[in-house]
């Protein structure tokens, strides 16, 4: 200062030296920063800010964010003596809000002076391009890390899904866990086909799949896929085809081609079947409630009931009742059975006798064989009830399909030793007059002819044949039967009433009494198609039915000794789709030859109604159907 004001009268008395000094002073003001960018850059050096202060939106911060606190931190320490020096330094915030302010100038060198402002204009321009640079440079020079979205979506790109293997794949068996042997929560390991319980990290699935390195699992009864011990969900469309193994579902015209269908299904391990005409694993003395369950399953108005679970699943029941179990599970059975995506060509019916053990208060086991009859009589009446069944005819699946109706007339059997006029007395009294009931039935119960017990001519033993008809003339409304007791006898003769849709037949072959269990193996001479149920019936209640013509579809066989474990059971059953007998026993399926059929030892069959052949009686008078009657019994004879 003391310099310039001795200089100042220098310069008045030299003009030449005057104007030296001042083009030196011009050049010291272009060397020395700009006030506004100097404090850019002391900024941009040092690392303070306040941490209150918002930072003014920008488009490149709404992805990245800056570097983390501690390294904030540590650059705020080293340069923390800059800081010291310049107390007057402003923060970022600060700065972006007021960037045009110029500072207070300090000495009177660096004011603006005329020569200064009289700069070329382009000078000022690109100046001010260098402070807006600057300021950006200021932003772009820091270092940014790139966001890490905590909340990134895995469940479409697991990579373990190449670690599914379907063919250890089994959902038959009754869901309970391996370890615990809880049916609460239970998941499937899809690498090894286990099942486990829970998904937490003191689960035993969770423990399952850190020991074994198994991370796909699957709840069986949520249908949903997790990956643990990462514990997300799964969603992949290449699962669909596990989830509809684990729970096939049918529609309304997937239901209605299956009596036409006769395409073969591929299993996963490449074997070929046709559904519905699949074996049943035996898993030790069960065969004889398989060949019920595999006749049933081609019964197709009770099929195609239970494939939707819709149909039943609305019934209400009392709390605790244990019987809609059984029909839940017989509904599951059938879709498995009639699954054309299967896994593999056969089906375990586990699930549906553990049902059966439980419901029938372990009546039918699975570890003892038990007769076919007497399953097939209470699976029926057990469904019957669950589906909130009555004595009406239409109050569920199992009365719309083979509930039919009869007339039974019983009388005394009077006494030998009395006369006739004491027996013309008691015929009068109410104890030996005759009585007609109107009951319903589920099955027809056909009574062989004794079997011969002595060889024939060439002592050899012969089996004995009878013929179909003869076992039908008991319910013709004329032969009596004779019925004893301990107490008295009874005649009984049958007059059937009603047909239904299906008709069941029971050949008894089996007597059993005091002793010993003995078996009929007398062969009956049956035709598989064509069979006219309408000559059972009276003229009256002839001309009510439009069809009376009936067809085999399902038929059960005995083979072997009546005693228990010593006899096996198997089915012959029709699909309707090929036109084709089939013969099952358990995990075997054969084809087989309709003329073969009739040459089995018969135990139970079922019969289907022929709704394309209408009966040439219905809508007629009763009387002239019972003259039609006479002249044809005339004719035979």
């Amino acid at each position: 200062m003391a310099e310039e004001a001795r200089a100042e009268p220098d310069t008045e008395s030299n003009p030449i030296k005057g104007i030296l000094k001042n083009k030196k002073r011009d050049n010291v003001e272009e060397a020395e920063p700009n006030p506004i960018k100097s404090i850019l850059k002391k900024g941009r050096k040092s690392g303070d800010k306040e941490p209150d202060a918002p930072l003014p939106p920008s488009p490149t911060k709404s992805i990245l964010k800056r570097k983390s606190e501690n390294e904030e931190k540590s650059s705020h320490d080293k340069k923390s003596k800059r800081h010291n020096r310049s107390p007057t330094r402003r923060s970022r915030n600060e700065r972006d809000e007021m960037p045009k302010i110029k500072k207070e100038p300090e000495s009177p060198r660096s004011q603006p002076t005329k020569n200064a402002d009289s700069r070329h204009p382009s000078a000022v321009k690109k100046e001010s391009e260098a402070i807006n640079l600057t300021q950006y440079d200021d932003e772009d020079d820091d270092e940014y890390a790139p966001v890490q979205d905590p909340k990134v979506d895995r469940s479409r790109i697991c990579p373990y899904l190449d670690t599914i293997n379907r063919s250890v794949l089994d959902f038959d068996f009754e869901k309970l866990c391996s370890v615990s042997l809880s049916h609460i929560n239970v998941y499937a390991c899809m690498v090894c086909g286990k099942y486990f319980q829970g998904r937490g990290k003191m689960s035993h699935a969770y423990t399952h799949s850190v020991q074994e390195g198994h991370h796909v699992y699957l709840n069986l009864q949520t249908q949903k896929f997790y990956c643990l011990p990462d514990n997300y969900q799964i969603i992949d469309s290449s699962l669909e085809d596990i989830i509809y193994v684990l729970n096939p579902t049918f529609t309304t015209e997937a239901i209605s081609v299956l009596d036409t269908n006769s395409k073969l299904s591929r299993a996963y391990d490449g074997t070929t079947y046709l559904p519905g005409v699949v074996g049943l694993n035996n898993i030790k003395e069960n065969d004889y409630c398989n060949v019920i369950l595999q006749a049933f399953a081609h019964v197709s108005p009770l099929r195609n009931y239970f494939l939707q679970e819709e149909s039943y699943k609305k019934i209400k029941r009392p709390p605790g009742d244990i019987m809609i179990t059984l029909v839940q599970r017989f509904g599951e059975f059938l879709r498995k059975l009639w699954n054309p995506r299967n896994f593999k060509a056969h089906v375990s019916p586990h699930e549906m006798l553990q049902a059966v053990v439980l419901c029938s208060k372990k009546k039918f086991q699975i570890t003892e064989q038990g007769d076919a009859l007497e399953f097939m009589s209470w699976i029926l009446n057990a469904l019957h009830l669950a589906l909130n069944g009555s004595r009406k005819l239409s109050s569920s699946i199992i009365n719309k399909t083979f509930r039919g109706k009869m007339r039974v007339y019983t009388r005394k059997v009077l006494p030998i030793d009395l006369k006739d006029e004491e027996k013309a007395k008691l015929l009068e009294t109410g104890e030996y007059m005759e009585t007609m009931d109107e009951i319903p039935w589920l099955y027809l119960t056909c009574d062989l002819p004794p079997s011969p017990l002595y060889p024939d001519e060439l002592r050899e033993n012969i089996i004995p044949q009878v013929p179909f008809a003869t076992l039908l003339s008991k319910f013709n409304g004329v032969s009596e039967k004779e019925y004893k007791t301990h107490r008295d006898s009874h005649l009984k003769r049958f007059v059937i009433t009603h047909l239904p849709q299906y008709i069941i037949i029971f050949i008894k072959r089996f007597t059993k009494n005091y002793f010993i269990k003995e078996k009929n193996n007398t062969i009956v001479n049956f035709p598989i198609k064509n069979i006219d149920f309408g000559d059972l019936l009276p003229p009256e209640e002839r001309v009510k039915h439009k069809c009376t013509t009936y067809d085999l579809m399902a038929n059960v066989v005995h083979d072997g000794l009546p005693e228990r474990g010593k006899g096996t059971y198997r089915c012959h059953v029709l699909h309707k789709g090929t036109q084709k007998w089939f013969e099952l026993q358990d995990l075997h399926v054969t084809e087989i030859l309709p003329q073969m059929i009739p040459l089995s030892e018969s135990y139970i069959q079922i019969f289907e109604l022929r709704k394309d052949i209408p009966n040439p009686m219905y809508g007629k008078d009763p009387k002239d159907v019972v003259s039609q009657d006479m002249y044809m019994d005339t004719q035979d004879r």
